[in-house]
């Protein structure tokens, strides 16, 4: 049994009635299992904004986000914890051959989102974005087409819409921040 991560503390400042900043949330981010077959992955769905410029008093537009990319012109921050995989041979299988069902059905339902499915990396796919990819803790596998990296607590990969994958062979949970901002691939 993995061991889970603590909550995502989501802090947000605004103005008050008198012009001057202050807190007005302080909760946990709201938060959703991200594979339904493995409960300890999870994606926090911290904040989203329309297209930029945006105003600074926006309210968080992550309702009107569907998947994993932004509104077109807009900016999301997710954080998603990776459980480690499996070590035990047909548990991994396992767990892949339901990743891959599920990833089959939710990929379909995202916009800018394109899943390889001839991939032997269970996830890869590119995106219409440009993402700031930060590890928070823990270690992770950044798998392109070509090569792979491993990438721990404090590395920052920028990821530009290419083919790629995360696989987290560790003991541990890795815990992941990604600033995603729509983007458009050369013609």
């Amino acid at each position: 049994m993995s061991q889970k991560l603590p909550p995502l503390r989501r802090l947000v400042t605004g103005i008050d009635s008198d012009g001057k900043s202050c807190f007005t949330a302080d909760e946990v981010s709201p938060m959703a299992p991200y594979n339904p077959n493995n409960p300890n992955f999870y994606k926090y769905n911290v904040w989203a904004t329309g297209p930029l410029p945006t105003s600074t008093a926006e309210r968080d537009r992550f309702s009107d986000v569907k998947g994993i990319c932004p509104i077109e012109g807009g900016t999301v921050l997710h954080v998603i914890d990776f459980p480690p995989e499996p070590k035990d041979p047909a548990e991994r299988e396992q767990y892949f051959k339901t990743r891959r069902e599920d990833l089959a059905v939710r990929m379909k339902q995202f916009s800018g989102v394109r899943h390889d499915h001839e991939s032997k990396v269970v996830g890869m796919h590119e995106t219409d974005s440009i993402d700031y990819a930060i590890v928070l803790s823990g270690e992770i596998y950044a798998i392109l087409e070509k090569e792979e990296k491993l990438i721990k607590a404090g590395d920052v990969m920028i990821q530009r819409g290419t083919n790629h994958g995360w696989s987290n062979r560790s003991d541990a949970p890795c815990r992941m921040a990604f600033v995603v901002a729509s983007a458009k691939a050369p013609k």
